[in-house]
């Protein structure tokens, strides 16, 4: 099995590459909504950008747009906000817009933070929400930040992926916890292998110098959390075994925290030259894991704990309210459906599989692409599972349910509960 590339990584050199001076190829990039509505976006902000088969060629602006325009990042969280901060650095006005759920997600907190270093940016029509328009303004410059608590990592990276085109840098100075920090490290180090300068104090301070990146030259590893599901997939099913060819053991990914989540319920893991291999449990045991370092995680972990003989608790999911829906309501609600006893507070999720059954059920996504994944895989364990809306994997999977049916014709096939 072999995952698409990275969505976490995809978006981040993208950004990188549209503002680098030159030419950057990316190979292995993740095709899939969202990241093709970044891209698309920076286009229309004038970065040049070509593929040939699965390798994209794009050809920066050397830190400043020459255009403005209207830009549309769809459900897209980790583009919108990422947009956001790029389109500072545009000659001409852009407004940023997305779909009906984005503009219900919090973006306040990012504006916020921008219009401290300068930025000049309105709400078009409701205040904190999409859609916004961002101007030129020339007092737009780095500097030192302090940063609070935030409801997404999402607004940290942005900033410092536009650090190195700012007069002085970016300093993000935390005055309290860091959200999701894994995502913060995933983004320094992207800009530390493009050569940029790079200084962190874990929980303290983030800096990224004025200057760079250069252009890019990478390929780009397979998503962590699209993997997590078929790593939960071969967990939950008695002696079955999956390898994600190409999944690095040094990867810093932050979902690769799932298998080792499984590892704690009674899963096998093993790195090899090809990549992750996760051997399934007889009956996997349930476990107490925090997930506030892989938050999307989570769900392919909420999966797992409805097949284990005893309860799980899940924690840290506090940035699960304000995804694509929210998750922690959504789920408590579909494990339910199928017999399982929840308790869900803002943080946490308590799930007793040990009232489930294996009646047919419906289950609603919400429209987000990882409550469709995660019970697709469920089904595999117990059976009589369908999927409403299955095409919003789209926005980070599309080929999901064709790989589904590989894993079946390789004799991956529900459980004894079927």
């Amino acid at each position: 099995m072999t995952p698409p590339g990275s969505k976490s990584i995809t978006n981040r050199l993208y950004v990188m590459a549209a503002l680098a001076s030159g030419v950057s190829r990316l190979r292995a990039p993740l095709r899939a909504d969202d990241t093709d509505r970044l891209l698309a976006s920076l286009q229309t902000l004038g970065a040049g950008v070509a593929w040939q088969g699965d390798e994209v060629t794009i050809t920066g602006v050397s830190g400043r747009f020459p255009r403005g325009g209207r830009v549309d990042l769809g459900d897209g969280g980790t583009p919108t906000r990422f947009m956001i901060a790029a389109a500072c650095l545009a000659a001409a006005p852009v407004v940023v817009d997305g779909s009906a759920r984005m503009r219900e997600r919090p973006v306040a907190e990012g504006v916020e933070l921008l219009r401290r270093l300068g930025a000049d940016i309105v709400y078009v029509e409701a205040e904190g929400r999409l859609p916004i328009e961002v101007r030129p303004a020339a007092a737009f410059r780095g500097g030192s930040v302090d940063v609070g608590m935030t409801r997404s990592s999402q607004f940290l990276s942005a900033l410092l992926l536009i650090g190195p085109h700012l007069e002085g840098g970016i300093e993000l100075r935390y005055t309290g916890p860091v959200t999701s920090p894994t995502y913060v490290t995933l983004t320094l180090d992207a800009l530390r292998q493009a050569g940029c300068v790079v200084e962190r104090a874990a929980g303290v301070r983030d800096a990224v110098d004025a200057g760079g990146p250069r252009a890019l030259d990478a390929t780009i590893e397979p998503d962590a959390s699209s993997a997590a599901y078929w790593l939960a997939a071969a967990a939950m099913n008695g002696s079955s075994s999956i390898t994600v060819r190409g999944l690095p053991a040094d990867s810093i990914q932050p979902d690769m925290a799932v298998a080792h989540g499984l590892v704690t319920a009674g899963a096998g893991m093993q790195f090899t030259a090809e990549g992750l291999t996760m051997t399934g449990a007889d009956e996997l045991t349930g476990f107490d894991l925090d997930c506030a370092v892989a938050p999307d995680g989570a769900l392919a972990l909420a999966a797992a704990a409805a097949t284990t003989r005893t309860p799980t608790r899940l924690r840290g999911l506090h940035t699960l309210r304000v995804k694509e829906t929210d998750r922690i309501t959504a789920l408590a609600a579909e494990l339910r459906a199928i017999g399982c006893g929840v308790e869900a507070s803002d943080d946490e999720l308590i799930i007793d599989p040990r009232t489930r059954h294996r009646h047919p059920v419906t289950i609603s996504t919400y429209r987000d692409h990882r409550m469709a994944m995660a019970f697709g895989i469920l089904g595999l364990h117990r059976g009589h599972v369908a999927i409403e809306d299955p095409r919003c994997v789209e926005k980070s999977y599309p080929g999901f349910w064709a790989d589904l049916g590989d894993v079946l014709d390789a004799g991956g096939r529900p459980g004894d509960e079927g």
